[in-house]
């Protein structure tokens, strides 16, 4: 027998993977509540918008998906949550096209938010100063878009106020969810047949400082859950990379030696401008640590180019010491001014044309980069957790990542969803993805 909905939500998510969870996290809270979640591009009863605030390009893009979602129903309850409405306020209480203002750590008030908005049909809010210290916001999954891995926010916040970074402001300090709260959801997630497992947050590496508790405590203490083969860490600062931390996740056979230390800029002036906490050798010696206890580790980083101040030679230095790396993965940003932010009124604003030649330079360099990191499995014996079919030059291939998040292709008729497969790797298929021959 069909379910029968009374109504229909639509959600649609902007930003982090912090903010993709718990945009899924508040489908499944409308799902409890008896709505029937479709695309966002049909039309909904409620639409909303999880939204973003991390440059000012993020703010325009928040309005407008607000905006296109009342236009494909005026008669919809459009929903403004998250960083956006958490910096604008004002600005989102002004606007026609939203309802209801649910801002950071409110999320789970969503069901509350829309049966008070219903009874009289005035817009209604629910933010909270952020900047307080709030406890943190209780979010949760059983099953998630993903197929194959689950991401789960771990940590909400940051306390560290990088000079270009607005996001402190719209996520507030540092809050740590329940050690026990986190072991609840993986081993629910395992039931579900999810076999790895990535942990995020704003600033993962801080997870624990608040509750007396340790990001690697909670990493050992996952490894021992039945049913999880993996686990994935998302973007951690370099600090937290010591001799202890390095040691005990090699000890880990599930851990997945794929790391994102978070670097911005390879000149210690420039960093000191950032209000970044390390130094270039700092940074360095981390990446050292990675490279004696894990045989290939993949190492990705963030770089932002252009930022107030950074002259040729600076750039020059970031360039160096990035070939020095050798990362598997880079993702260069020119820098984008945010108001409200220190580095936004700093003086020696980079000139937009030399931030693009600076940016085409090194995602040139992060392309031979990558490519060289990837050549290295030639030949060697991996094992991928399959994800999805590919078709290629009308040969059908089943495509999934290994350890190190090397995209590898099996060309095969059956659905390995969700397998792992072991074989060696032959060679390059396509850019990014290399053939794998099975066992």
């Amino acid at each position: 027998m069909n379910k029968i909905y009374k109504k229909k939500a639509a959600l649609h998510n902007l930003g982090c993977k912090v903010n993709a969870y718990e945009t899924e996290a508040m489908g499944e809270l409308l799902k409890e509540a008896g709505y029937e979640i479709v695309d966002f591009t049909e039309k909904a009863d409620v639409y909303v918008i999880n939204t973003c605030s991390v440059t000012n390009m993020a703010d325009k893009k928040s309005r407008q998906m607000l905006h296109r979602a009342k236009k494909r129903n005026p008669d919809s309850i459009v929903v403004a949550a998250g960083c956006y409405v958490q910096t604008k306020q004002e600005e989102a209480r002004l606007d026609d096209a939203v309802d209801i203002i649910i801002g950071n750590n409110k999320k789970q008030d969503l069901i509350l938010a829309i049966e008070a908005f219903e009874k009289d049909r005035s817009q209604s809010e629910s933010v909270i100063e952020i900047n307080h210290r709030q406890p943190y916001e209780s979010l949760r999954m059983t099953k998630t878009a993903e197929h194959t891995r689950a991401f789960i926010k771990i940590q909400d916040g940051c306390n560290q106020f990088c000079s270009y970074c607005i996001i402190p402001y719209a996520r507030g300090r540092v809050r740590s969810r329940p050690f026990a709260d986190v072991l609840d959801e993986v081993k629910a997630l395992a039931a579900n047949g999810y076999q790895e497992i990535v942990f995020s947050g704003i600033h993962l590496s801080s997870y624990g400082i608040d509750i007396g508790e340790t990001l690697l405590h909670l990493i050992l203490d996952t490894a021992r859950i039945e049913g999880i083969r993996r686990i994935r860490l998302g973007s951690l600062e370099p600090g937290i990379v010591t001799e202890e931390f390095a040691s005990e996740l090699a000890k880990t056979e599930k851990i997945c030696p794929h790391f994102h230390l978070s670097l911005q800029s390879g000149c210690d002036d420039t960093l000191k401008r950032m209000n970044r906490t390390y130094t270039t050798a700092e940074y360095q010696k981390s990446c050292e640590l990675l490279k004696t206890y894990f045989e290939h580790p993949a190492i990705t980083t963030d770089v932002i180019v252009g930022f107030p101040g950074e002259t040729k030679e600076e750039f020059h230095a970031t360039e160096q010491y990035l070939k020095e790396i050798h990362f598997y993965e880079m993702h260069v940003f020119k820098y984008s001014k945010r108001e409200g932010t220190k580095a936004a009124v700093m003086k020696d604003q980079v000139p937009e044309g030399q931030k693009a030649e600076r940016s085409e330079r090194l995602i040139a360099l992060a392309g031979e980069m990558s490519e060289e990191f990837r050549k290295y499995y030639i030949g060697k014996e991996v094992e991928a957790l399959m994800e999805e079919p590919l078709w290629i030059e009308g040969r059908r291939y089943f495509t999934g990542y290994t350890k190190e998040y090397l995209k590898i292709a099996l060309e095969t008729e059956k659905d390995l969803s969700n397998s792992f497969v072991k074989g060696r790797v032959t060679g390059r298929l396509a850019e990014g993805l290399y053939v794998m021959v099975e066992f």
